[in-house]
C-alpha cells in the first residue's frame, strides 16, 4: 500500500491538480510523510516543496480517503490518498519537480489516476467540482 497525503484547493468548481516532469496524468498536490512525521507536518511539508506555498496549520481539516490500484505499479499495488482542505498563504507556482499545475474538473477524468477518479467523483457528488 502506497500511504500519501493530498491539499484539496479549489477554484471556479476546479480543483487544482498537478503533472510531474516526464509524466503524463495529473494528481492531486502532496506527498508521503516521513518517519514519524503527522499528516499535517507532511502536507505542509509537500504542499510548500511542490507549489511552493505555506498551508496555515490551524485551518487543515480532514475531508476524504480513497484507495485504488496505483497507477504506473503492478497490480494488486494500491495507493491509500488522505484528503485534507485548509488554508493557504501564496499562490500555488509549480515547484521544480512538477512539469504543470492545472485546474481540473470530472470533465477531465481520463487526464488523472484511478485513485483521483474515485476524489473526482466524490467531490463532484458533493457539489464542489463540476
Amino acid at each position: 500500500m502506497i500511504d500519501k497525503l493530498s491539499w484539496l484547493t479549489f477554484q471556479d468548481k476546479q480543483l487544482l491538480c498537478a503533472r510531474s516532469h516526464g509524466k503524463h496524468i495529473y494528481y492531486i498536490p502532496g506527498g508521503k510523510r516521513e518517519p514519524g512525521e503527522s499528516d499535517e507536518a507532511a502536507l505542509i511539508r509537500e504542499i510548500d516543496e511542490e507549489l511552493s506555498v505555506h498551508l496555515k496549520p490551524q485551518t487543515l481539516r480532514f475531508a476524504c480517503e480513497f484507495s485504488a490500484q496505483a497507477d504506473g505499479k503492478p497490480e494488486g499495488v494500491n495507493v491509500r490518498l488522505r484528503c485534507y482542505t485548509g488554508e493557504a498563504e501564496g499562490t500555488p507556482t509549480a515547484s521544480a519537480e512538477i512539469a504543470e499545475l492545472r485546474w481540473l474538473d470530472s470533465r477531465h477524468l481520463d487526464e488523472i489516476s484511478p485513485v483521483s477518479r474515485l476524489l473526482f467523483q466524490w467531490l463532484a457528488e458533493q457539489g464542489l467540482i463540476r
